[in-house]
């Protein structure tokens, strides 16, 4: 399997018992068995599998698989989940997403309209003060004067241990950093606060930023060095990460920019190794643990890891409509979350240029009765199912075409796969058992056969595309090319809006179009073929046996657009409706080789919380607001190196003076939209509330509009500020 450790501490994950963080919840121990810390830390093998349990309670939401013995008590397991909590708070209330479900108060998010009674935020709340009890307790159970009692005094056991403590410190400033980043002032409690009920006190937005910057710095020296821990575990990367992250966001935290940090922090990463993938999709496949990219992620096992959040709802979440589970290597699509019209725009301003391409052929052709076609062009082999004619109409009446690349082959036609009915023949006459058929000089040959009849003809073809989006209009060809590996028709073109159809040696006796019935297949005499965004193409036929199809992709677009648009409505009339607004393919349960993942229920695709992708785009905003330690053409030539990628050439690429903030808050939507920054890098730039930018049902309104501040933070649970006199809520709600 692709992952030790997290085989690990799924077979073994532990609940500890933890310091009760807010009163409303039960923190006690939920295991029937009742693990102690006594019973879990006198070995360093429980010492491991204690930090497993606190780098699962990312990603898993309790003890049972998807559910059925949670962590948290009173929430429920599918939007209990960290990342899924964490998903819902962060991309909801944007324009990256919204969802169609009814769920509680699910739909609140979106129309920035949400109380402190919200069920969702109260689980995410309650989901990161879990996690942050969850570190306290191992930091309290495993400090060297614990160990010594427990008897463990083996220098490499202690050294393990010290890494282990430096990475659940991490773990729990990440936590601590997601606090202050949607709560702000916040309960704050550690491991010097012994177990028990109390009433935590509230720490100040800008205290829990001092605080959170001088744990990652205290840590940084006692991490594993970048790039050199197991899979999935912290290391100092990570930490440079927080920290930059930190930084970035330090005037909306404390009113002080810190950009020459945050720069500080992106050298420190971008100088370790790691690389951008090639493939901008790979970063959201089941096998995405082979990324050079991703720093630091949770991970995900459709086996080891069944969680209804996670991966797996963002996956599920998305499909639905016309799409296909199957595609997307799951069991079945839970049709909920899709994008705004404004976010496509980010991509297509003014919705020109969309990444428009013709239908797609079905996966499943139709199968017809064949006729085989055995000859000296390949063995005289009546069995070769790769050298048949098809009858589309299941009647006497076949047809296909094959590539000679010999003058003058010689072959003859079998009814079955052996020499028992086999036809020959001259001059377009069928002959029994008749003499060998010879082609002319080699090329690429139409044979039709009427076994009724007892005719057939052999007609040599070279191909063209035609039409008034062509060059060429309708009277003059633009040739294609054989591709005889691919065994394919191919031609790149600048195309117009207009209509195509592809004819056979310059004439209009043998041409093909659209089957208006099925898509992508092509029928002789079909109708014209529309294209309906100009650009640069490629264009393919592919005839041989039928059904014949067709393929007309642009070349040049940005590949991050991944948008499922067929039967999808851009605009968004009816929130509750699946097929208002476009669907989104970025994220699939499937490798990079297209194998399914381990499970169609559960994804194995990991969640990249930090990648260097979102690195390259922080260096280049910090330059931009005037941090020192970098320069423009640096991170210029960052952002290119994304837009490269993205274009798959540099036809994409910008100029020193096309980058600006403004281009980088869109460039960050077109790069990590969905992966939980969107609000962040929304309020950062002051957009999330005002009216600024809009986008549709912004404030519960079609159109969009501006809302109150309030909203660019959330409100502590009432039932957790009812429940702790230390507690002030957060000023408007």
């Amino acid at each position: 399997m692709k992952r030790i450790f997290k085989i690990t501490f799924i077979i073994t994950a532990i609940t500890l018992f933890l310091a009760t963080c807010t009163k409303d919840l039960s923190k006690g121990p939920i295991d029937p068995n009742v693990l102690t810390p006594a019973n879990v830390f006198n070995n360093p093998t429980g010492i491991k599998q204690a930090l497993a349990k606190c780098y699962a309670g990312l990603a898993t939401s309790g003890q049972e698989g998807p559910s059925g013995n949670p962590d948290i008590s009173g929430i429920d397991e599918g939007f209990g989940e960290y990342i899924r909590g964490y998903w819902y708070l962060q991309e909801l209330p944007t324009d990256e997403a919204v969802i169609c479900w009814n769920d509680e108060t699910i739909k609140n998010f979106h129309s920035l309209d949400w109380s402190a009674t919200d069920v969702f935020i109260a689980a995410m709340y309650s989901r990161i003060f879990y996690q942050i009890s969850l570190c306290n307790e191992f930091l309290r159970e495993s400090t060297d004067a614990k160990l010594s009692g427990y008897g463990i005094t083996n220098p490499a056991d202690l050294t393990n241990i010290h890494y282990y403590r430096a990475e659940v410190r991490f773990l729990r400033a990440l936590s601590y950093y997601h606090a202050l980043d949607m709560f702000g002032n916040v309960p704050f409690v550690t491991e010097n606060d012994q177990v028990g009920k109390f009433f935590p006190p509230q720490i100040k937005r800008a205290d829990l930023f001092t605080y959170i910057e001088s744990e990652l710095k205290a840590i940084e020296p006692l991490m594993v060095n970048a790039k050199q821990n197991e899979y999935g575990r912290a290391d100092k990367a990570c930490v440079w990460s927080l920290l930059a992250k930190l930084y970035l966001n330090a005037s909306v935290y404390t009113g002080t920019d810190r950009s020459t940090d945050c720069i500080t922090y992106c050298n420190n990463i971008i100088n370790t190794g790691y690389a951008l993938d090639s493939t901008y999709q790979w970063l959201f496949l089941a096998d995405n643990n082979l990324s050079n990219e991703i720093i630091f992620p949770v991970d995900f096992d459709g086996i080891r890891t069944q969680t209804y959040g996670g991966t797996t709802f963002i996956v599920h979440a998305a499909v639905g409509g016309s799409m296909v589970p199957s595609d997307y290597g799951i069991a079945g699509g839970w049709a909920g979350t899709r994008v705004t019209s404004a976010f496509v725009r980010l991509f297509y301003p003014n919705l020109k240029d969309l990444p428009w391409h013709s239908p797609t052929p079905p996966k499943n052709p139709k199968s017809y009765p064949i006729i085989y076609v055995p000859g000296s062009y390949q063995g005289w082999n009546p069995a070769n199912t790769s050298d048949v004619l098809a009858s589309v109409g299941s009647n006497s009446q076949y047809e296909g075409y094959l590539n000679f690349t010999v003058d003058s082959v010689q072959f003859k036609f079998c009814t079955t796969p052996n020499w028992n009915h086999n036809y020959g023949g001259a001059n377009g006459i069928l002959v029994p058992n008749g003499a060998n058929i010879y082609s002319g000089a080699a090329g690429y040959y139409k044979i039709n056969v009427d076994t009724a009849a007892l005719t057939y003809s052999v007609v040599k073809t070279t191909w063209g595309a035609v039409g008034d989006a062509t060059p060429g209009g309708w009277n003059t060809d633009s040739p294609m090319t054989y591709d005889t590996a691919a065994k394919v028709w191919k031609v790149v073109l600048d195309l117009t809006v207009g209509s195509v159809k592809f004819r056979a040696n310059g004439a209009w006796d043998i041409n093909y179009g659209a089957d208006t019935s099925r898509p992508g297949i092509l029928v002789s005499n079909g109708a014209n073929i529309p294209v309906a965004v100009a650009g640069t193409y490629t264009i393919t036929m592919k005839l041989g046996i039928a059904d014949y199809t067709y393929s007309i992709v642009r070349n040049s677009y940005d590949h991050r657009a991944l948008f499922w648009t067929d039967g999808q409505s851009l605009e968004i009339s009816d929130m509750g409706s699946f097929t208002n607004g476009y669907a989104v393919t970025k994220w699939k349960n499937v490798t990079r080789s297209g194998a399914q993942g381990s499970n169609p229920n559960y994804e194995d695709i990991d969640f990249p919380v930090f990648r260097l992708g979102d690195v390259y785009l922080m260096y280049a905003e910090s330059v931009l607001r005037g941090g020192g330690g970098g320069d423009l053409t640096t991170a210029l030539g960052y952002v290119n190196a994304l837009r490269t990628r993205a274009y798959g050439d540099n036809s994409g690429n910008i100029t020193s003076s096309q980058l600006t903030l403004p281009f980088i808050l869109d460039e960050r939507g077109r790069e990590l939209y969905w992966e939980g920054s969107r609000r962040t890098d929304l309020v950062r730039f002051n957009e999330l509330t005002t009216s600024t930018y809009l986008w549709p049902w912004k404030g519960g309104v079609s159109s969009g509009v501006g809302t109150d501040q309030k909203y660019n933070i959330f409100p502590l649970p009432s039932s957790d500020v009812s429940a702790n006199p230390n507690l002030k809520q957060n000023t408007g709600y």
